[in-house]
Parts: C-alpha cells; sequence; structure tokens
C-alpha cells in the first residue's frame, strides 16, 4: 500500500535476498537508491540490477539498508496493494454495472488505473489519467498498456461512456505512440453504435499508430439478464459482418506487415457459427485473455495431444464448461472415451445467475453447477473444475460458493484443474 511515508511490506519469501537482509513485513519503504517509492512499480523500475539501498520506517524510526546485488534471484518483497484508482463513467455496456447482488466486493470494482493496465492487462479508457500520470508512463516507460477504445469517433465515444467530457482517444494514442509506448486496444461491438462504417473507421484510424497499437481486438457486447441499459446483443447477421470487415483489415495488413494486426474474438465466430481461422493467423496471441484465440489455442493442442496407452485412470470423471466452449470440450472427450482407459464426460452449464445469454465458462456459478450436477452424480467419482471458472489465487467461484461446497453438495470428489487437454488428461490420470 502507497502511503505519505512509502510503501508496505506485506510478505517476505523465506531466505530471500531481503528477508536475509532484516527487512519484516509492515516495514514501510520510504526510498530505495535515493527515489522515493509511491507504489510497487517504482520499485521494480528503481530497485535496478546493482546493489540495492533501501531507506525503510520501522515502528516510526527510519533506518538505512544495503542489500548487495542479488544473483539471479528475486528480491523476496510482496508489497501491501495499491488503492486502485476508479473509473467514473457510465458506459452504456458496463458489465460491473449488470452485475446482480450477491457476488464477492471485489467484482464491483470498476477499475480505471493505468497501473493495473501495466502490470496485469487490465483495460482502461483513460478518461481519468492526469498529466504526471502521462510523464510517468513515458519516464518509466510503462508498456505496454491495454486500452478500451470502443470507437475513435469523439462524440460516439463519450455517448457510449457516458461522459460529456471524455478524452480525444486519437490525442492520447498519438501522445504515447510519440514515445514508443505500446498498446492493446479493445473495441466492445455495440449493434446501433459503433458496427459498420464506424467499426470500419475505427480500425482505420488505429491502424495509424501501428506498430505502438500492437493488436486491436473486436469483442461482442456482454449482456447480463441485470442489464439496465436497451442494448442489443451481437447477433449471428452482427457477427458475420464484424469478421468480414475485420477479415479484410488483415488482408492487407499481412500482405504489408506479415501481421494480422486486428482479431475477433472467439466469441464472435461462435455466434456467427463460423470456422476459426487456422491458429498461426493469431500471431503471438497479444489478446489470448480478452478472449481472442482461446478456442483455437485449446483445439491445436488437442489436435496434437498424445493420449497416453497404459495409463489408467481411478475412477470415473465429469468435467463441466459454458454453454459456446461445449461443443469443442464435447469433441475432445469424445476422443478420450474411445479409449476404454478414459471414462469421462462434459456437461453444459447454464447461466443462471447473470442469464442464459451468457455462455462463457469465466462467469459460472458455484451454485449453477450445482444444480447442473444435482440428478447427474450417481455415475461418476470426481469432477473437475476448469481453472478458469476460479479466482485465481483461490479456489472460489464468482458466487463466493468454494470447491469444498461443491464437493459437499454434490458428495463428489473435486478437483481444479488447468484448463488445457494436457491439464484434463493430466488430472485423470494423477
Amino acid at each position: 500500500m502507497a502511503t505519505k511515508n512509502g510503501i508496505e511490506i506485506e510478505e517476505l519469501l523465506p531466505d530471500s535476498p531481503a528477508d536475509r537482509a532484516g527487512l519484516k513485513p509492515g516495514d514501510m519503504l520510504i526510498a530505495v537508491n535515493g527515489y522515493k517509492l509511491r507504489d510497487a512499480i517504482d520499485l521494480m523500475f528503481y530497485k535496478g540490477d546493482d546493489a540495492i539501498d533501501f531507506i525503510y520506517e520501522r515502528d516510526g524510526a527510519r533506518q538505512d539498508l544495503h542489500i548487495p546485488a542479488p544473483e539471479d534471484e528475486d528480491l523476496g518483497i510482496t508489497i501491501r496493494p495499491f488503492k486502485v484508482k476508479t473509473c467514473k463513467n457510465n458506459c452504456i455496456f458496463c458489465f460491473v454495472k449488470q452485475l446482480p447482488k450477491g457476488l464477492r466486493k471485489s467484482l464491483y470494482l470498476k477499475d480505471e488505473d493505468y497501473r493495473l493496465s501495466f502490470l496485469h492487462g487490465n483495460y482502461m479508457t483513460l478518461s481519468n489519467l492526469d498529466k504526471k500520470e502521462r510523464t510517468r508512463i513515458v519516464e518509466q516507460h510503462l508498456s505496454p498498456l491495454y486500452l478500451s477504445v470502443h470507437t475513435t469517433n469523439t462524440e460516439l465515444r463519450n455517448r457510449m461512456l457516458g461522459t460529456p467530457k471524455g478524452c480525444d482517444i486519437l490525442k492520447e494514442l498519438e501522445f504515447f505512440a510519440s514515445h514508443k509506448i505500446r498498446m492493446h486496444a479493445q473495441i466492445v461491438l455495440c449493434p446501433g453504435y459503433n458496427d459498420g462504417k464506424e467499426l470500419h473507421n475505427t480500425i482505420r484510424d488505429l491502424y495509424r499508430f501501428f506498430p505502438y497499437v500492437t493488436s486491436i481486438a473486436v469483442v461482442p457486447v456482454g449482456l447480463t439478464a441485470h442489464r439496465r441499459q436497451p442494448l442489443t446483443a451481437v447477433g449471428a447477421d452482427d457477427a458475420v459482418k464484424a469478421i468480414q470487415t475485420v477479415s479484410a483489415f488483415q488482408k492487407r495488413f499481412m500482405k504489408k506487415h506479415g501481421d494480422p494486426v486486428v482479431f475477433c474474438s472467439d466469441e464472435m465466430f461462435i455466434k456467427a457459427d463460423m470456422a476459426f481461422p487456422p491458429l498461426r493467423e493469431y500471431g503471438t496471441l497479444p489478446q489470448i485473455e480478452n478472449g481472442v484465440g482461446m478456442v483455437p489455442l485449446f483445439l491445436s493442442q488437442a489436435k496434437k495431444i498424445k493420449i497416453p496407452k497404459d495409463q489408467k485412470a481411478a475412477g470415473s470423471f465429469v468435467t463441466i464448461t459454458g454453454q459456446s466452449f461445449y461443443p469443442f470440450l464435447k469433441k475432445f472427450v469424445g476422443k478420450l472415451k474411445e479409449k476404454e482407459a478414459f471414462p469421462i464426460d462434459v456437461m453444459p452449464v447454464d447461466n443462471n445467475f447473470f442469464g442464459t445469454s451468457v455462455t462463457v465458462t469465466g462467469l459460472l456459478t458455484g451454485r449453477d453447477i450445482i444444480r447442473t450436477l444435482h440428478d447427474n452424480m450417481d455415475d461418476y467419482d470426481t469432477l473437475l473444475v476448469p481453472d478458469t471458472a476460479l479466482k485465481e489465487d483461490e479456489d472460489i467461484f464468482l458466487d463466493d460458493v468454494t470447491l469444498r461446497d461443491v464437493a459437499e453438495a454434490t458428495e463428489l470428489s473435486v478437483l481444479r484443474v488447468v484448463a488445457t487437454p494436457q491439464g484434463l488428461i493430466d488430472a485423470i490420470t494423477a
């Protein structure tokens, strides 16, 4: 956590350089190598590779500390999280505003923080970035950044963001590109707003800043049953038109740069009922965390997987998935079931919590999974839960239901598994 007195140490890795030097959890790091510390990014930027000199505060007293340069070893310091800058926009498509009650408090936080964009790939609109923060991004070269652009039409963008005084996104892009900051851009497609000609113009405008606008993702707006804004979901025709627009640009960019630059998300192809492009056409998968290339990567891995011949599964297994990924996972599981040693089924889960129009695995809740399994438990010993449905560092679903809760409700053994073909096989043969 950043305070007027520096940043606080939350944890120390045992026997790490910082631990051996005598630092303790609760110590306030004031400065490193002569630079004041505001957050973990400053510590990353200023500690350098040579010897590290800290000024820190413990029990109100300031002290100096010299740590020799760690040799191929992490410093071992975990800093308390900084206070996140929140979003003041009123976006017509805001997913947070479409959430029902009863979820973890952290899920209702609308972040708009350049530090989270740099550290974790969170998308930001640049709507609350001030001059000092722009300067810092350039000085410390906080790159890449992940930007929610949606449209380069300023009037339309302000309308979509729900603010009359939004930034001029083209000027912002020009500023960062001129300072060689790389950016990944996102366009949330909302039919009737930024589709058709607007989509074409936005991709064209963003391309002006290539290679600093390194990639562009076009994703369909996500709508839950709890939305208040009268938005139209992306339908099959909308998805087909978007893919056609993106494909035309990809051909030009590939011919000129050998890089597609712009991509449609997997969900767009599923909505359009169109085949995915070959995995090689996704380049380095720059926006895979945004749902761009996840399914093609899984399908590619599934083709290359070698199913063990002599290993046998201990018991019978079932795994779950969202409706959109079900056909692809079912096909892979079908190949496993052809081997008598791999008794496994897959069940699609309807998302009653958010609404059945939400079909991705990452938004499944524990309650809906329990409901799906309620009348289908007798044939199985173990439930395999993909890690994409759980909190990154904890075995808990969005509705605060834990894996233990699911195990108690279903009387099955429940395991968290890596959501890859190999992850499934490893869990079955463990």
